[in-house]
């Protein structure tokens, strides 16, 4: 399973006609393109979906009236068979931001009138057939927050700003690649894992930055979720995020990915949860919480030659909190007293 121009097509396809469509016309067309047991994954707080119908319900027909008109502005574009399953099925990624004009309140967030980005990761499950059975849509909803000035935690650990694509603007895979290339930066990966499963074994917490030089190149760029921001080279990774992710969470528990992809240069994948944690204090600058809480996480990666060099992460955060009682959206609503 080396070719994944069908199922980029499929996709490519989708997009051009969904993203250009009236809203009246968005089921039936989401239905020409999906399977009758189309299941989507959604972050907080719009959860699973099953069918065409309820996904455009829950989410884009709001969304559309939201941040109408919506461009769809695509950074990363890729395709690979599943290591999760052994390859036996085919997703394609899509990463970028959506752009809208802010026109009515959306979740609880009062509108602006002004542009805003939102960040998109989108994993897409395709079947032989040539129909789209799964979908995740991850979407970075406190970077909207931020963006308009409402923005509901204690300060980040690193920069909270637009991310760009890759630095080498090479992000859309439209083309056929080589297969090579994939399993390099599938082992890259997969032996960064590695490593981090060694530390967690030792229980350092500080580990110094020669551990992770051994799979990222020193002026790797992480560009994390808001509410934890971006940061710069290894050491300033480390003290940013690594270290207070590791000093703040405890109890963790990996319960694997759903799908975990590559192709070229380019890996993702996500979980439903990846992780469970409790927080014993300090994470996102909050106060200690006994609730071993799921992490539902997309990491994006560049490969350049024998290291890694650039990583787009998405955490749930929204839905993190909630689970521990914080309910951040319905906050936002009584707040501005919005239905």
């Amino acid at each position: 399973m080396h070719d994944f121009q069908e199922a980029k097509q499929v996709v490519q396809n989708f997009y051009a006609a969904f993203d250009r469509a009236a809203d009246a016309d968005l089921t039936t067309l989401l239905q020409q393109y999906t399977t009758p047991h189309y299941h989507w994954r959604g972050m907080h707080p719009f959860y699973e979906q099953h069918g065409a119908a309820a996904v455009v319900e829950t989410f884009w027909k709001p969304f559309r009236a939201a941040f109408s008109p919506v461009q769809r502005r695509e950074d990363i574009f890729f395709a690979g068979a599943n290591e999760c399953d052994g390859g036996q099925t085919q997703w394609v990624v899509s990463m970028g931001n959506f752009l809208g004009l802010f026109d009515q309140n959306w979740l609880g967030i009062p509108a602006t009138g002004k542009m805003v980005f939102l960040r998109y990761a989108e994993f897409n499950r395709i079947t032989a057939d040539g129909k789209i059975a799964e979908t995740a849509l991850f979407c970075d909803i406190l970077s909207v927050m931020h963006q308009v000035g409402h923005y509901p935690l204690p300060p980040m650990t690193g920069a909270a700003f637009m991310y760009p694509g890759p630095r080498t603007h090479d992000g859309l895979l439209f083309e056929t690649q080589n297969p090579a290339e994939a399993a390099t930066t599938t082992g890259l990966v997969a032996k960064m894992v590695a490593d981090l499963t060694e530390l967690n074994r030792t229980g350092l917490d500080h580990c110094p930055p020669e551990y992770l030089a051994r799979t990222w190149h020193h002026d790797m760029i992480w560009y994390g979720p808001t509410g934890i921001g971006a940061s710069y080279t290894i050491g300033r990774y480390q003290q940013q995020h690594q270290y207070p992710f590791r000093e703040n969470l405890t109890d963790k528990i990996f319960n694997g990915h759903v799908a975990n992809v590559a192709e070229g240069n380019y890996c993702g994948f996500f979980g439903w949860p990846n992780l469970n944690n409790r927080n014993k204090g300090g994470f996102l600058g909050l106060p200690a919480s006994d609730k071993h809480a799921p992490m539902r996480i997309v990491d994006i990666y560049r490969r350049e030659g024998d290291k890694l060099s650039e990583n787009w992460v998405f955490i749930d955060l929204l839905h993190y909190l909630f689970e521990q009682g914080l309910d951040v959206l319905g906050r936002m609503k009584k707040i501005n007293r919005t239905t």
